[in-house]
């Protein structure tokens, strides 16, 4: 073992013991495997622990595969990237007439973001059954559209509607058009879009702490994250991916170049591109319950870096950004826990209620205090660090939770005050 692995070794072990990891870690460096790990159970039910070849739910790491599959179309002289998204999206769906297929690559499209604490999509509509049209009218095309091209904003609705937009100007179904033009020539034969139904063998099952407790996530509707999310795919086959784009296969060059270009805040086409020390790094994580990924390409020097986790323990990119630094002969970004200060019972009363009416509560337990979220689905434990401060006790939380901001008297959580002491 060299120098370089032993370091890797003692630093991901030791991140995997202090955060509970459940999941996979592989290095590769010039084509071949130079440190990997896994740790924890894909089913904890049955006692079934994870392998190198477990697959994983990758969340917004496939808008990579998205991305691609448009400037596929776009090497096919099927689609232009600076034309009106509405010529490629069906008659039924139309967006506001500025907005070109560029925009929704690079989440400059203005348009409505569903995923935020007053609308009920999250874990509530994405719940139910799937229908395409009434998504695109009732989430979608809704008020207010910023100015499209002027501001970044990460949106998983530009890449619901690049998936449409794959099955419109093809005649396909977005995992066919994916699995016939990237997955089957590359050999990625552990790659499939989760529909919720079909059965994918040797799948993790996902995982979080529900008062303190590990639990299988609320239920969601996979289908609501088309082009976005949905992927279930294995170390393997990530890393025949970073080879695809490390060796500029399938693409033409011209399309690569657009493909690798940075755009506003980083973000190129489903990956972003990172400069430091004349040292280029493209990368991008997925989150989603009991769900966190995260994948780095250094290009120049032949470095792939794959992080893949069924459980929120850890936080993946100072974990990957950590991996990265040791291979630069860096010190990496260590973990924060400061120490707990224990408040008693009738204390942590004063921080209860409601906070925003069926989104977001803080309850107090047997002297333990949760965050509670999505319609009390989620009972996340806190614990004091410090005068009005919490941070959470199970997933590692760069925020603090300041709950009682300097000079003010009445509790606040992500800027919504306390409006009730009963649950709403």
């Amino acid at each position: 073992m060299t120098e370089i692995q032993k370091s890797l070794n003692r630093y991901i072990t030791a991140e995997m013991d202090e955060w509970d990891f459940s999941g996979v870690v592989r290095i590769i460096q010039n084509g071949k495997i130079l440190f990997e790990m896994c740790r924890g159970y894909s089913n904890i039910e049955f006692g079934i622990q994870n392998t190198m070849e477990t697959r994983f739910t990758v969340a917004s790491v496939a808008k990579q595969f998205t991305a691609f599959a448009i400037m596929i179309l776009y090497d096919k002289g099927l689609l232009q990237l600076d034309k009106k998204a509405n010529w490629y999206l069906p008659p039924n769906m139309k967006l506001p007439s500025e907005i070109t297929v560029h925009h929704l690559l690079s989440h400059t499209s203005g348009l409505h973001n569903n995923y935020n604490f007053e609308d009920d999509f999250y874990v509530g509509e994405d719940r139910k059954p799937y229908n395409k049209e009434q998504f695109f009218r009732n989430w979608i095309i809704k008020e207010p559209v910023k100015k499209p091209g002027k501001e970044f904003e990460y949106n998983n609705s530009n890449y619901n509607l690049l998936a449409w937009i794959i099955e419109y100007v093809s005649g396909q179904d977005y995992y066919e058009f994916l699995q016939e033009n990237i997955f089957l020539k590359l050999g990625m034969n552990h790659t499939i879009f989760d529909d919720g139904q079909t059965i994918i063998p040797n799948k993790a099952s996902n995982y979080m702490h529900d008062y303190g407790e590990l639990a299988r996530v609320p239920y969601t509707n996979n289908l609501y994250s088309i082009g976005a999310g949905a992927l279930v795919t294995n170390c393997d086959d990530l890393q025949k991916w970073y080879e695809c784009l490390k060796n500029r296969d399938i693409l033409s060059e011209d399309a690569y170049g657009i493909y690798l270009s940075e755009n506003k805040n980083n973000y190129c086409y489903g990956l972003e591109r990172y400069e430091e020390d004349q040292t280029i790094k493209y990368a991008h994580g997925g989150d989603m319950l009991g769900v966190s990924a995260y994948t780095q390409y250094f290009f120049d020097e032949d470095i792939c870096i794959i992080v893949i986790s069924n459980t929120e323990s850890l936080d993946q990119y100072r974990f990957g950004n950590g991996i990265a630094a040791i291979l630069h002969h860096k010190k990496p970004p260590a973990y924060s826990k400061p120490e707990e200060i224990f408040l008693p019972p009738e204390e942590l009363l004063k921080y209860t209620g409601t906070y925003l009416p069926g989104k977001i509560h803080i309850e107090q337990k047997n002297g333990k205090l949760y965050l509670v979220r999505v319609n009390q689905n989620i009972h996340i434990e806190l614990y004091c660090v410090g005068k009005d401060s919490f941070k959470r006790r199970y997933e590692e939380q760069q925020t603090i939770h300041k709950l009682i901001s300097e000079g003010d008297t009445k509790p606040s959580v992500w800027g919504y005050g306390l409006i009730s002491k009963q649950f709403l």
